[in-house]
């Protein structure tokens, strides 16, 4: 078993202990009753939602595969948008506000470039290029520099950017 899998059911514990915990909280402040309807009200939101992101991400799944490009950047913005609704579907307040908080644009591409960091460093090179396509690479030229941090790109021509395809050693 994989070592971060143990910890999942304290993990689901945790959530749902938050989740009474802040029904409770908004309980008291609004009255049970609002309670009860605003986790109602966005458990029929994330479901309409639900079906809304699905459509779109299997239509621009289709169009990129149509068009020959490689289909990672709408499989992930698909796969955010699927669980920003899923969560939002749920029944809880919190888990609500982290599926609309998934839907705003801004913080949708911030975690849309978190799954695709975490799908290239899970997956060879080869695999991160056919859903991603190839990558832009920059490299320095003249004396060795130091090795940079992973975050840093390596630049060559003055700046100016090569397009390149990283491939795996051994593999051609």
């Amino acid at each position: 078993m994989r070592r971060g899998l143990r910890f999942v059911p304290l993990a689901l514990l945790l959530a749902v202990v938050l989740e009474l915990a802040v029904f409770v909280g908004v309980g008291r402040a609004l009255g049970f009753g609002a309670a009860v309807l605003l986790v109602f009200a966005a458990s029929l939101l994330g479901l309409v939602l639900l079906r809304r992101e699905g459509m779109r991400a299997w239509r621009g799944f289709r169009s990129a595969a149509a068009a020959g490009q490689p289909p990672g950047g709408q499989v992930t913005d698909g796969l955010v948008g699927l669980a920003g609704a899923l969560l939002l579907a749920a029944p809880g307040l919190l888990s609500g506000l982290i599926g609309v908080l998934l839907l705003v644009p801004p913080v949708r591409r911030l975690a849309r470039a978190g799954v695709r960091r975490a799908t290239e460093r899970r997956v060879s090179s080869m695999v991160a290029g056919d859903l991603f396509g190839p990558r832009t690479v920059r490299v320095r030229q003249g004396a060795p520099q130091p090795a940079p941090r992973p975050e840093q790109p390596v630049v060559v021509d003055g700046g100016q950017a090569i397009e390149g395809e990283i491939v795996e050693p051994g593999r051609h």
